[in-house]
C-alpha cells in the first residue's frame, strides 16, 4: 500500500471508468420500519421515509475475506445474534451503499438515498463503502480497490453535491459535537480500525474538495 501514491502517478485518473453493478440486499417493509424506528430512537426524529441528504462518504472494511461472505452480513434485514455489541441498540442488520471486490468491482447494495446503519451517529448523512478484505485488522486493501473507491467519491460528489466529507470509519468519533452527530445515546460507541490511516492517505491523496475528519 505504501507504494500506491507512486502507481498512481502514471495513471490519468480521470480515465478512469468502471461499471456499477446493481446487487440489491433485501431492503423491505421490515428494514424500513426498523431505519425508521433506528432514526427516531437514536436522532430522535420522527420520519415519514428513510431518505438522507448525504454530506459524508464513509470509507470502511468488511473485516471478512470474501465477496460472497461479506455481502451475507449485508442481505438480511435483521441484525444476526452474532453482533452482541450492537444487537442492543436496535435488531436493524447492518447495510451499506457501495461493496467494493478486491480486484475492484464495485456493487450497489440499496438505494444511494436511503440511509443504511453502517456508522453510529452519522447515518443520517452518509453513504458507505464497504470494501472487501481486513479481516483481523489488517490493513490490506489492494490498489484496485482504491482505485475502485476514488472513482465512487468523484462519481458521489457529482450526483450529490451535498457531500463535503471522506471519512475513514476509525475516524468516525471526530464528528461528535458537530452538527452532523446525531446520535442520542451516549453510552453506544464501539472502537473501530477500519479501513485504516494508509487506505485513507492515498484515498485523500487522489480527490479534490473535500474536507477532513477533525479530532482536534
Amino acid at each position: 500500500m505504501h507504494k500506491i501514491i507512486l502507481i498512481l502517478l502514471t495513471i490519468s485518473l480521470s480515465s478512469l471508468a468502471y461499471e456499477i453493478k446493481q446487487t440489491p440486499i433485501n431492503f423491505g417493509k421490515v428494514r424500513v420500519d426498523l431505519t425508521k424506528e433506528y432514526i427516531k430512537n437514536h436522532y430522535g426524529l420522527d420520519v415519514e421515509n428513510i431518505k438522507i441528504t448525504p454530506k459524508i462518504v464513509l470509507v470502511h472494511y468488511t473485516a471478512i475475506e470474501g465477496f460472497e461472505k461479506s455481502l451475507e452480513r449485508f442481505k438480511s434485514q435483521t441484525l444476526p445474534t452474532d453482533r452482541p455489541e450492537i444487537i442492543k441498540a436496535s435488531a436493524l442488520n447492518v447495510s451499506t451503499h457501495f461493496m467494493v471486490e478486491r480486484d475492484g468491482t464495485i456493487h450497489q447494495l440499496m438505494p444511494l438515498d436511503f440511509m443504511a446503519r453502517h456508522v453510529i451517529g452519522l447515518n443520517y448523512s452518509s453513504i458507505g463503502i464497504e470494501n472487501v478484505g481486513g479481516e483481523g485488522y489488517v490493513q490490506d486493501l489492494t490498489v484496485e480497490q482504491l482505485l475502485a473507491n476514488i472513482f465512487i467519491v468523484n462519481y458521489l460528489k457529482k450526483k450529490f453535491p451535498t457531500i463535503e466529507y471522506v471519512v475513514g470509519h476509525h475516524e468516525y468519533r471526530c464528528f461528535e459535537g458537530t452538527d452532523l452527530w446525531l446520535e442520542k445515546d451516549d453510552g453506544y460507541r464501539t472502537e473501530k480500525h477500519d479501513p485504516g490511516e494508509i487506505f485513507m492517505r492515498d484515498l485523500r491523496a487522489n480527490i479534490k474538495g473535500f474536507k477532513e475528519a477533525s479530532c482536534d
